[in-house]
This record gives C-alpha cells, sequence and structure tokens, in this order.
C-alpha cells in the first residue's frame, strides 16, 4: 500500500494523556510518508482519538465523523482511544467509520490497515480488558509542537470511583520504569522541548507496583542536563506527598503549579463516590502547597449534580472551594456512564439542575482566576513562549500557569523569559519582558 504523499489528521477528546498518545499516531503516519493536516481540511486518513469522560461520547462522536466526512467523502476514518475500548459495536454502526481501535491497538495502527478504500462496515479491533497490561509508547513528539511535550509515565488506575469508567478503558495501573523515562526525557530535551508535562490516568500512583514512586523519579528527572522545566500534568490528593511538595519548592525545574481533583466538598458526596480522601485531608494538602510556594498555581477538578448531591451538599461544595487559596477550577457536569455505580444510584440530579450549579461554580471559578492573577501582578515571572499569533502578539505560560501576552521584535518563540506582571487582559496577563535566556 503506497502511503507516500497523503494527508493524515487527527482530532483528539479529553486528557493530556490522550493528547500524548495522538502525537505518538502522528509519528507513525510520518515515518510512513504521510503528511499531518488539519481536522477541517481534506485528508486522507481521519483518526479521532476518543474519551469517555465527555459528556455524550457517541453524539460528540457522530459529530466530529460527519466534519471529517464534509472536507473528503472517501476519507477513511479511524476512531481510537477510551470509547472505542469500551463501545466498539456503538461505534461500528456510526456511518461513515472505517476502522474501530482499541486502547492497546492505536499503537500498532498500520497492523490493522489493509487499504484506504471505505468499507461497508467498519472493522473492529479490541483486546479484551484482561489483556491490557502493555505500557505503549511515552511521549510526543511531532515537529510542529516544539515548545512542549507530553511523557507518559503512567497509565491504567486501580481506584474505583463509582462515576469512573477509564479503568475499564485502560486496565490497571502500571508505570514506565525510571531509566526509560529519563532516556527519554532527556531524548526530548535533546530535541529542543522547553516544557515536559508528565501524564497518566493517575501519575500520583506512579511506582507503586515497580518499587519507586513519584518523588524519587522527579529526583532523577531534573538531574538531566538542559533547560527546561517540568510540570505535573494531575495529582490525587492522597498522593500529593509533603515530599512532592518540598521538591517542587526548591527546585526550580519543577513548575510551581499542581492540579489537584476535588470533586466535592461535601463529604458525604465524597464517600459516594468512592474517592480516597475527605474534604480535610483537601484542605490540608491545599494548606501545604500555599505555606511552602505561596506563589502556587493550584488548579480543580469538581464534578456537579452527582447522585444525591442536595441542594446543602452544593452550596458546602462552593463554600469548600470559595475558602481556599485556589487559582482556577475545571467543572464538569454529572452524566451518566453505563456500567457505572453512579448511574444505578438513586437521586438523580435533575440535568437543568445540574447545569445551573455548574454555571455558579464557573462563575466562582471565574473569580478565583481574576484573583489570582490580581495577587501575582508587579511580580515577576518566568514565561516560556510559545508561537507567534497572526496579530504579531506572543503568548506563553508561566511556571505557576499564568497565561501571558506579549508584543516584541525580538524572536520568543520556544525560549525562557523573565516577565513582569502588569495588567490583565481577559484571559491573559500583559507586562514588560526583563531578560530572554538565549540558548
Amino acid at each position: 500500500m503506497n502511503m507516500n504523499s497523503k494527508k493524515v489528521a487527527f482530532h483528539t477528546l479529553g486528557c493530556k494523556l490522550n493528547y500524548a498518545e495522538t502525537s505518538v499516531i502522528g509519528n507513525s503516519f510520518l515515518k510512513r510518508g504521510f503528511t499531518v493536516t488539519d481536522f477541517d481540511s481534506r485528508a486522507d486518513v481521519y483518526v479521532i482519538n476518543t474519551c469517555t469522560v465527555t459528556e455524550n461520547a457517541e453524539r460528540e462522536c457522530r459529530q466530529i465523523i460527519r466534519r471529517a466526512l464534509r472536507h473528503n467523502p472517501d476519507g477513511f476514518v479511524i476512531v481510537t482511544g477510551c470509547y472505542a475500548q469500551l463501545r466498539p459495536e456503538e461505534i461500528q454502526k456510526i456511518e461513515g467509520v472505517d476502522l474501530v481501535l482499541g486502547s492497546k491497538e492505536k499503537f500498532e495502527i498500520f497492523n490493522f490497515i489493509d487499504s484506504l478504500e471505505k468499507k461497508e462496515l467498519a472493522c473492529i479491533y479490541v483486546t479484551p480488558l484482561e489483556k491490557l497490561n502493555d505500557f505503549g509508547p511515552a511521549f510526543s513528539s511531532l515537529p510542529e509542537e516544539r515548545t512542549r511535550a507530553f511523557l507518559k509515565i503512567q497509565d491504567g488506575c486501580d481506584y474505583k470511583c463509582s462515576f469512573c469508567t477509564i479503568p475499564k478503558a485502560r486496565g490497571m495501573s502500571r508505570s514506565e520504569p525510571e531509566e526509560e523515562a529519563i532516556k527519554q526525557l532527556t531524548e526530548l530535551v535533546n530535541q529542543g522541548y522547553k516544557e515536559i508535562v508528565l501524564t497518566g490516568v493517575n501519575v500520583g500512583d506512579y511506582g507503586s507496583k515497580i518499587n519507586t514512586n513519584l518523588y524519587n523519579l522527579l529526583k532523577k528527572l531534573i538531574r538531566v542536563d538542559g533547560d527546561f522545566r517540568i510540570r505535573i500534568s494531575s495529582i490525587e490528593p492522597n498522593l500529593l506527598t509533603d515530599e512532592i511538595i518540598e521538591l517542587v519548592a526548591i527546585e526550580d525545574k519543577l513548575c510551581k503549579h499542581f492540579h489537584i481533583p476535588l470533586q466535592s466538598g461535601s463529604d458525604k458526596i465524597l464517600k459516594k463516590m468512592q474517592r480516597r480522601y475527605l474534604s480535610k485531608l483537601y484542605a490540608e494538602r491545599i494548606e501545604r502547597v500555599k505555606s511552602l510556594i505561596p506563589e502556587a498555581g493550584i488548579g480543580v477538578d469538581v464534578i456537579v449534580g452527582f447522585p444525591g448531591e442536595s441542594e446543602e451538599d452544593f452550596y458546602t461544595t462552593k463554600e469548600f472551594l470559595s475558602n481556599l487559596p485556589i487559582s482556577y477550577l475545571h467543572v464538569f457536569t454529572y452524566s451518566e456512564r453505563p456500567g457505572t455505580p453512579a448511574a444505578e444510584m438513586d437521586n438523580q440530579v435533575p440535568k437543568d439542575e445540574r447545569k445551573r450549579r455548574t454555571n455558579i461554580l464557573r462563575l466562582l471559578g471565574a473569580r478565583k482566576k481574576y484573583q489570582f492573577y490580581l495577587e501575582m501582578l508587579g511580580t515577576k515571572q518566568r514565561v516560556l513562549f510559545e508561537h507567534r499569533e497572526k496579530d504579531n502578539s506572543i503568548k506563553g505560560f508561566t511556571s505557576n500557569y499564568i497565561r501571558v501576552k506579549t508584543t516584541s521584535q525580538i524572536e520568543l518563540t520556544n525560549k525562557f523569559a523573565d516577565f513582569i506582571l502588569e495588567e490583565i487582559e481577559h484571559e491573559f496577563v500583559t507586562g514588560q519582558i526583563q531578560k530572554v535566556y538565549e540558548d
């Protein structure tokens, strides 16, 4: 099958781990002579990497497939990822799909393509859950992503949260050996990446089955030579140890930023969710971070409208979040996932009430973000700048995850610079460059 001069387009749903794995899939196409193109353009192959966390996965998948086929009705459509692992037969029924690949098969994609001709009925290749024990390729390095790379250090999850389908889609927790993670981070730094995001389903569980832990890995990763920084994508509060916080506090190569899922501020709801902590532990972790790293950016995931969440439970969560020194919220409206205990629970919250509560917390999140930005005005932060925009502005992130924007005649793409934060403009903070760090 001649693949030369063919075009492939990707669409990714869900978490940073999915984006990392899409980049790995992208590299397999590049090695076979494909050109990567924008999803909203004509391509020979469209690859959709799905998620089960996103609401209405099937409807969303149908819409994306229709988008692809509008640009090329003869395009070869591949659907993979967590939704494909869990419900391949549902995807097979969607008109226009040619190939459905499970969580393992997506890394062996060319083993399942015999031609790029449209199929009357999609072919399904999905490894059963109990055989999902491979780790798979671990980092992204597509040519157009020269600033930030995602390094997968962990996959799967042993937790049994009552609302979550991810363990069923990705299998049990497993970790990349330390030596391999160090080797891959070194390769990414040598390729020119300045920010490496450590990703996984449950990153804090890293090393639990290979006689190590995340703290030990971080200590080794920061010894790698080069001008780069490491960002932890997300970490459970019960796995965010004092030693990790203390290491982040003193090491410049570790971003002063934590994303710590909460899900609810009501202990009653946390127990129904089968989370592994209560609100007191969560508050203690936040207080510990801020006591050692006052400028730390802290993001929080919260689920609104979980079964049995009363008005009192909701306002307990709202009050709890209001009193925490956090930086931003990711608010998710609860939606039933087939096969989860939560979907069978009594006292389901009406959907319009879920949306009302979601809007209230999103407003709170906007206020929290503005307040955090306000507190940081006048400070000097080290920013990693990204590509230049059409209006000649250039954007970037601070270590503590503040989005900044400026204009400059100096080429700043993929460079660190000391930046004085001066003024809030919508989602950004503007300011003055003090010093640019050249390679």
